[in-house]
């Protein structure tokens, strides 16, 4: 049986009080919790600080384009459906140049894991506006303060008919290794967007400012999951400032499991033998 240490690879190099290392340690510990051996597992991430997730993560990686993390993490799933794939970005990279994979990625359904590591910020080149940027945020692109409305990527995930929307906070380890694992479990597309402050460039969404706002609705008795527009009510009553699982549909089907002719046994585990003249008609194509 796995460990942490079979899922722990290069030593992180990101900034000391980085929210990304506890993405990174709270995805190990989820793997771990699980039963998940890391040749049963894919990272795939994109450009960014958070980019560097895959190469940190001891499981099988790949280290995407820009934007470009949940293709991959796509085409991965659909080729062995027995992988364990977790998609990983940036909110620069998941809701800027990536916006319009996310959006197809939940209509679909595809049964992979995507965790934004939500600094508010462009940290990797130090300090500019990004998506989510609250309005009046004062950066390098934008001196006097943004004038743009954010992205609010959880109400998105919601009207895109996403079947498990989730926050999370680098502060809050143990919350947020609960809601990976529970990402990971269920079958279909799972969004975990994650309060992961950048202690470098973003001097208001600190751990002290999130700590003193967010509301957790885990600990809501009251709160009902499964309630669509309710998640949104609660979002926006707190400002987005909320942590834990705002909506579960466990009974939304993937969309390997609607896919007509997907075959149930793996690409990879098939014997892909082709015939010489099979091979002349695909090769013609592309002369």
């Amino acid at each position: 049986m796995a460990t942490l240490v079979d899922f722990r690879a290069e030593k992180p190099n990101w900034c000391p009080g980085c929210g990304d290392f506890t993405v990174l340690a709270a995805l190990q510990k989820a793997a771990v919790n699980i039963g998940l051996e890391p040749e049963e597992m894919v990272t795939v991430s994109g450009i960014g600080c958070s980019g560097k997730l895959s190469q940190y993560m001891g499981s099988y990686g790949f280290h995407s384009l820009h934007g470009r993390s949940l293709p991959v993490a796509t085409a991965v799933k659909l080729a062995n459906r027995d992988l364990t794939v977790v998609a990983a970005g940036g909110d620069g990279d998941g809701y800027g140049i990536g916006m319009g994979h996310f959006v197809h990625a939940m209509r679909r359904n595809i049964d992979i894991t995507y965790l934004v590591m939500d600094n508010h910020i462009y940290g990797l080149t130090t300090g500019q506006t990004s998506p989510t940027s609250d309005k009046g945020t004062k950066t390098k692109t934008a001196p006097e303060g943004s004038v743009e409305e954010p992205v609010h990527p959880l109400q998105m995930a919601l009207m895109a008919g996403c079947g498990f929307v989730a926050q999370g906070y680098s502060g809050n380890l143990k919350q947020l290794t609960e809601l990976i694992e529970k990402g990971m479990k269920h079958r279909g597309f799972s969004l975990i967007n994650i309060y992961s402050p950048c202690v470098t460039f973003n001097k208001v969404n600190t751990y002290d400012f999130y700590k003193a706002n967010l509301v957790n609705v885990d600990e809501d008795a009251s709160y009902d999951k499964t309630d669509r527009f309710g998640a949104i009510h609660k979002i926006e009553e707190h400002e987005e400032l909320v942590t834990g699982v705002l909506y579960h549909n466990p009974e939304k089907q993937a969309y390997d499991e609607v896919l007509r002719g997907y075959p149930e046994q793996a690409i990879t585990k098939n014997d892909l033998k082709i015939s010489r003249d099979q091979w002349d008609k695909i090769a013609s194509q592309f002369k």
